[in-house]
């Protein structure tokens, strides 16, 4: 059995427990409780606030946690980051109000700063040679400048609605995040198994988003072109079919390249076209 620690709440949590439904595992409905148990899988999740995952992973409070790379950063645990998972995807930036006249990042000499990325907040300015007054709050970091609490912020920014909001622009990227699998560094041999059996299924549907499953009829003397055309993972399946003369083949292709290859396709003579979803990519 091993324990994974994901977020009790919000975009992550439902990200998290998206990618372990896809992944074969499901858990039990416990929006009130602490621990949920896999129903077919040796797994347990431990519901808990982001910042305070990767502490547990680092106790073995949890084995594994699913947590923002931002928060792995910020507290600096004993952790190993084993597999970027690909989505909460969001930076951490400076913004100051949208009237300031901001042309490089010394304009942040001697003024406050507010956020709740202290330590990430002050690698930057001292690799920039900035002395600043970092002020730490919980919360609301973007109303500090209107309050007249501090003259700009450091906080996570998706889309930028919320600084527009605020009467902010965003003026440095200064760390980019996404989801990350953390484990703790003393785990034993079977439950290292039982992360690789974790992490090999993670990779499968990983491996299957953005492709489509695409089949055709084509003319069997238009087989070397089709070949050209789709490459595939391998090379594209080829099966006989009843009619002389005309063949089956069968292809993953990226969903962005798929409407390219069905015209070219279709040019060489291919038909009864059919594009379905992809699930799983197993190698």
């Amino acid at each position: 059995m091993i324990r994974i620690a994901i977020q009790a709440k919000g975009r992550l949590n439902e990200e998290s427990v998206a990618l372990l439904a896809e992944a074969g595992i499901r858990i039990e409905d416990s929006k009130r409780k602490l621990l949920a148990l896999a129903a077919d899988f040796p797994l347990e999740v431990l519901y808990l606030r982001d910042d305070d995952i990767p502490q547990a992973v680092a106790m073995g409070v949890a084995d594994l946690g699913i947590v923002g790379l931002n928060e792995v950063e910020e507290k600096g645990e004993a952790v190993d980051v084993v597999h970027r998972l690909g989505f909460g995807k969001c930076r951490l930036s400076l913004a100051v109000p949208k009237a300031e006249n901001y042309d490089s990042p010394a304009w942040f000499d001697g003024k406050r700063v507010a956020t709740s990325y202290p330590k990430i907040l002050r690698a930057f300015f001292e690799k920039s040679g900035i002395r600043a007054e970092i002020h730490e709050i919980a919360g609301s970091v973007e109303i500090a400048p209107s309050v007249g609490m501090a003259d700009g912020i450091f906080d996570i920014v998706s889309s930028g609605g919320t600084l527009v909001t605020n009467g902010l622009k965003e003026v440095e990227k200064v760390f980019f995040s996404e989801a990350v699998l953390v484990a703790n560094r003393a785990l034993s041999e079977e439950k290292r198994q039982i992360l690789s059996q974790l992490l090999f299924r993670f990779e499968a549907v990983e491996r299957s988003r953005g492709m489509k499953y695409m089949l055709m009829n084509l003319p069997q003397d238009k087989v070397a072109e089709a070949v050209e055309i789709l490459p595939g993972m391998k090379s594209p399946t080829v099966l006989p079919l009843a009619q002389e003369g005309w063949c089956s083949v069968h292809v993953v292709v990226n969903e962005r390249d798929l409407w390219n290859k069905i015209e070219q396709l279709k040019a060489i003579g291919a038909e009864d076209i059919l594009v379905l979803a992809l699930e799983k990519m197993i190698w």
